[in-house]
């Protein structure tokens, strides 16, 4: 039986192990239903028509996948950091670094797109602000606003985050649960089977609405009895969020039909529309907006201090590690993040900006479900008897296939990014190790 490394662990043990079952699902949940919910059951009725509840049923199963193999090395692997620590455990801080560098990308990504698309609701809103200068303006002063604010302390951007769990489920609920009166059976009848490449595409697409178990893993390090508390609270998330989605859909479906494909900046604010009147789109634009707002003031509280961690640990420039000297925040890592961000909303789509973030979350998802192969055919434990099953070890296995399967739909273009970010991160890493580091 292999052990963790030691020096990591005693500095974990430090940590106060307080998340249960109820609290890490709910953690899950939250960081999973996001703004794109609102925005991809258009984009689902646009390339399936009525049979995009099937990419719901496939990204589920796919996810039961991928969640097994990241509950199997959770299980192992008790230390702080998720899947970045998982993978460097498994293949060494190479691997770890370039996983930590793709984390940083999947973030950038993700933000820029859902700020896209935080501006189409908007424009929903004000009609007037729907052109490309109204889009710009948009753009730029929710970056810089909330860079400004998170500037100038982490309190007032904690309180940015605020309500908007809340403010985003309920009109969710109230869609569905008035809403599944008012389905059209005719609207939901398939036309036939959709095409491999088809579903395969939508697929990709679609894991963007399930991503984000990966991130409520980080705080592993404070989750009680992670052996038994990871795998349950996963797989009890999972089947709550995928649940959420397909009642969603099918009232989206059912209620508009075809017309659902069209409305491509609020398709559930027009399906609202349809059994609750105005008050009802004015409900669901309003949750969307919640949403892609409280989405983005969380992403650019926490994510630029990945950026300053890279520099902290020498692997950025160490500039990165600026502090304001009033606010003492890291001003220069905050202002770095929302700029490569806010150059990527404005660059390219939302579906674009997914696609691409998708493909470096999976390329993190290849790695950890390789890493929890690996930690198994090691037998890494932590002080807890690890999850583990009868034919635990071909899942990770079937993960992968599925994962290259997804990947295989992506373009050269959406993958250009992630081979950039391997070149470069690999050039770092090697310059990191021929240059000794100063110690600060």
């Amino acid at each position: 039986m292999a052990s963790l490394p030691p020096k990591p662990q005693r500095v974990d043990e430090q940590l106060l192990r307080a998340i249960g079952v109820l609290g890490l699902t709910a953690n899950i949940v939250n960081t999973t239903v996001g703004a794109s919910i609102f925005k991809l059951p258009a984009d689902m009725s646009q390339q399936l028509g009525a049979a995009a509840p099937l990419a719901f049923v496939v990204c589920a199963i796919a996810m039961a996948f991928f969640v097994t193999s990241f509950a199997l090395a959770g299980s192992r692997v008790s230390l702080t950091g998720g899947l970045y620590a998982y993978a460097e455990v498994a293949f060494g801080r190479y691997v770890g670094f370039i996983t930590g560098l793709f984390f940083y990308t999947t973030a950038v990504l993700s933000v820029a797109a859902v700020v896209n698309f935080f501006a189409g609701t908007v424009a929903a809103f004000l009609p007037s602000l729907g052109g490309t200068g109204g889009r710009f303006a948009i753009l730029f002063l929710v970056y810089a606003g909330l860079a400004a604010i998170n500037v100038r302390g982490v309190r007032e951007g904690t309180g940015a985050v605020g309500v908007v769990t809340v403010a985003k489920l309920i009109p969710l609920l109230i869609l569905i649960a008035v809403g599944i009166f008012f389905i059209h059976p005719a609207n939901l009848a398939w036309p036939g089977w959709p095409g491999t490449g088809a579903l395969g595409h939508s697929v990709l697409l679609l894991l963007f609405a399930f991503f984000g178990i990966e991130v409520a893993l980080i705080p592993s390090g404070e989750v009680k009895n992670p052996a038994r508390t990871v795998p349950r609270a996963i797989y009890l998330a999972l089947a709550i969020t995928t649940m959420l989605y397909l009642l969603i859909q099918l009232v989206a479906q059912g209620s508009l039909g075809p017309r659902l494909g069209q409305e491509t900046n609020a398709p559930l604010a027009a399906a609202a529309s349809t059994f609750l009147g105005n008050a009802g789109r004015l409900l669901l634009l309003g949750g969307a907006t919640i949403s892609g707002f409280g989405f983005i003031a969380s992403d650019i509280l926490s994510s630029p201090r990945i950026l300053f961690a890279l520099g902290r640990d020498g692997i950025l420039p160490r500039s990165l590690t600026h502090v304001h000297p009033r606010f003492r925040t890291p001003d220069v890592a905050i202002i770095i993040y929302a700029l490569l961000a806010f150059l990527f909303s404005l660059s390219s789509t939302f579906e674009s900006l997914a696609v691409m973030a998708n493909v470096a979350a999976l390329l993190l998802y290849l790695v950890c479900c390789a890493a929890a192969f690996v930690l198994m055919r090691r037998d890494v434990q932590t002080d807890a008897p690890p999850f583990n099953f009868r034919g635990a070890r071909i899942i990770p296995l079937i993960s992968i296939v599925l994962i290259i399967w997804i990947l295989a739909q992506a373009t050269a273009r959406e993958f250009k990014i992630a081979g950039a970010v391997f070149l470069v991160g690999t050039l770092l890493y090697l310059l990191r190790v021929a240059v000794p580091q100063q110690r600060s």
